[in-house]
C-alpha cells in the first residue's frame, strides 16, 4: 500500500489525483505483493530451503497444501494484476505493459527459476526498485500522465523502507540460508554488518524526506513516526534473533506503513 499511497500523495500535490486509476493501481501492487508471496512459497518450498525455517509457517514447506495449488494461486493473482495494469495502460500509455511484465518477471524470478536473484544477494536491489522506484513513480505517472522529478525523489523513501523489511527477514534466516545454499545479501554482509544494514535503511528515509521538504516542507511531518524505529532499532542491535526478529519484522512493518501515511500528507500539500 505505501508506495501506492506516496505516488498518490505526489499527484495530489500536483493536482492532478484521480481517485480510480490510485485505486487500480493499489490492485496490482496487492495482487503483485501477494503474488511474489505465494510464489516464493512455491519455489522455495520445492526447493527445501524451507525445510528449517525459522520465520512464519510456510504453505509447501509445512505440507499445509500441495505445490501445485500454491502456484496456481501465484498466477491467479499475477492474473488480476496484469487486468488491472492493462485498464491502467489502456487509459495513459501502451508501454505500462513492459513495465508490468517485468515487475511479474522480477516477482517469479526472485526465487523461482533455475537461477533466482534472491539467492545471489540481488533481492535488496530489486525490491528497491520495484517496490520503490516502479511503483511510486508508476502510480503517479497513471495519474498525472507525465513523469516528475519529485515521484522519483519521493520512490527512495518507500524503497529503502522495503529493503529494510527484506534485510530483518533475511537477517533471521542467515543460519538456515546458509544450509540450504541461499546466498541472500544477509547471507554475503554477515550478522554484524546486515544489523548495520538495517538500521541504515530504516533511518535513511527520514534523511530522505528532510531533502524533499525543501519543496515540500511538510514531508517534515514524517518525524512523528521516529518514535516507531526505537523498537527495532533497539531489537536488532542488541543481537535480536529468531522470534525477536519476527517481532521488529513486524514493528517495522508498522513503522513503514506510519511513515508512508504521513510522508503522503507531507507530498499532497503544496504550498
Amino acid at each position: 500500500m505505501v508506495p501506492v499511497l506516496i505516488g498518490s500523495g505526489v499527484a495530489f500535490g500536483y493536482g492532478r489525483f484521480v481517485w480510480w486509476r490510485a485505486a487500480l493501481a493499489l490492485v496490482v501492487a496487492l495482487a503483485l505483493q501477494v503474488g511474489v508471496n505465494y510464489a516464493n512459497d512455491y519455489s522455495d518450498g520445492v526447493r527445501g530451503s524451507d525445510a528449517k525455517r525459522v520465520g512464519p509457517v510456510r504453505l509447501v514447506a509445512a505440507g499445509l497444501a500441495p505445490p501445485k495449488q500454491v502456484l496456481a494461486a501465484a498466477f491467479g493473482c499475477f492474473a488480476v494484476a496484469g487486468l488491472a495494469g492493462l485498464a491502467l495502460a489502456a487509459v495513459t500509455s501502451w508501454w505500462l505493459l513492459v513495465v508490468g511484465a517485468a515487475c511479474v518477471a522480477a516477482a517469479w524470478f526472485y526465487t523461482g527459476g533455475p537461477r533466482p536473484y534472491g539467492y545471489r544477494g540481488l533481492g535488496e536491489v530489486f525490491v528497491f526498485l520495484f517496490f520503490g522506484v516502479v511503483a511510486v513513480v508508476g502510480t503517479a505517472y497513471v495519474q498525472m500522465g507525465t513523469l516528475s522529478w519529485l515521484g522519483l525523489a519521493a520512490s527512495a523513501p518507500a524503497g529503502l523502507l522495503a529493503c529494510a523489511l527484506l534485510m530483518v527477514n533475511n537477517l533471521r534466516d542467515i543460519r538456515t540460508d546458509v544450509t540450504a545454499g541461499k546466498r541472500t545479501l544477509a547471507v554475503m554482509l554477515g550478522d554484524a554488518r546486515s544489523r548495520t544494514a538495517y538500521v541504515l535503511t530504516l533511518l535513511l528515509p527520514f534523511c530522505a524526506a528532510g531533502l524533499i521538504a525543501v519543496f515540500r516542507p511538510f514531508t517534515l511531518i514524517v518525524a512523528v513516526t521516529l518514535p516507531l524505529a526505537q523498537m527495532p532499532v533497539r531489537s536488532v542491535r542488541a543481537g535480536a534473533s529468531g522470534p525477536a526478529l519476527i517481532r521488529a519484522l513486524a514493528q517495522t512493518g508498522r513503522l513503514q506503513l506510519a511513515f508512508g501515511i504521513a510522508f503522503t500528507i507531507g507530498l499532497a500539500i503544496r504550498l
